[in-house]
């Protein structure tokens, strides 16, 4: 057996001891003198609008029954989750199928509609896009429709970059956008876009509409448009 001499012993005895004093240290200093970086606020925001919700489902599929409500939602929470990934600020009017309005409010279409004003006004939002999904009398009507409000500029440039880019992914896309009527639109100056995705009343894209990869694919089209409208408005 090797013998160990006082003077190895006294030597490791310095090493661990300033290993030990460099890690107190290193604690001392991340505790102190390193503050954590909080996230920048990003650039741009948008407040995504799921319609109807609650007692209020809205359209139903012509085949399945599925409410417009339920695709609504599934429409925004995708968009959402993409805006997110972009670095987009996202605030939304209804995260889950309850409705908006007040369970006390006799009026419980304008308690809803009110309270989405108050949502989309407060959020500091830069653009409003609503999810709708369409229905009409002939089921042969097909395709993406985008709106915006009457003599509201901003969005009407909004509606035009969304619609373009719909138009390069999507055959039966509606060439042009039209003025809307719609609460959502008419309650504020923002930017702000209300989005037919198609029309439940038709069967093959009742289908469509029900499909992830089909949802995925809109919601992409939808954010591109925003993307380039927002590299315009710079």
């Amino acid at each position: 057996m090797k013998s160990i001499s006082f003077v190895t012993i006294k030597k490791k005895s310095i090493i661990a001891g300033l290993l030990c004093l460099v890690s107190v240290i290193s604690v001392f200093l991340a505790a102190v003198l390193i503050k954590p970086v909080s996230s920048p606020k990003p650039e741009f925001s948008v407040c995504i609008d799921a319609g109807h919700g609650g007692r209020d489902g809205g359209a139903e599929g012509k085949v399945t029954g599925v409410s417009e409500s339920q695709l609504n939602l599934e429409f925004a929470r995708t968009l959402r989750d993409m805006c997110k990934s972009f670095g987009f600020g996202v605030t939304m009017t209804r995260s889950d199928m309850e409705g908006l309005y007040s369970p006390t409010a006799s009026n419980k279409k304008r308690s809803e509609m009110e309270k989405r004003e108050s949502i989309i006004n407060k959020s500091g939002a830069d653009a409003v896009i609503s999810i709708h999904m369409n229905s009409f009398a002939l089921s042969s009507a097909q395709g993406a429709y985008v709106f915006y409000g009457s003599g509201n500029d901003k969005g009407f440039a909004l509606a035009k970059s969304i619609q373009t880019s719909l138009c390069r992914d999507f055959d039966t896309a509606r060439k042009t956008v039209s003025v809307g009527d719609y609460y959502v639109l008419n309650c504020t100056k923002k930017a702000g876009v209300l989005i037919e995705c198609g029309f439940l009343s038709n069967a093959e894209e009742e289908k469509l509409l029900m499909d992830k990869e089909y949802q995925k694919k809109m919601c992409y089209s939808i954010l591109v448009g925003l993307v380039d409208y927002f590299q315009m408005s710079r």
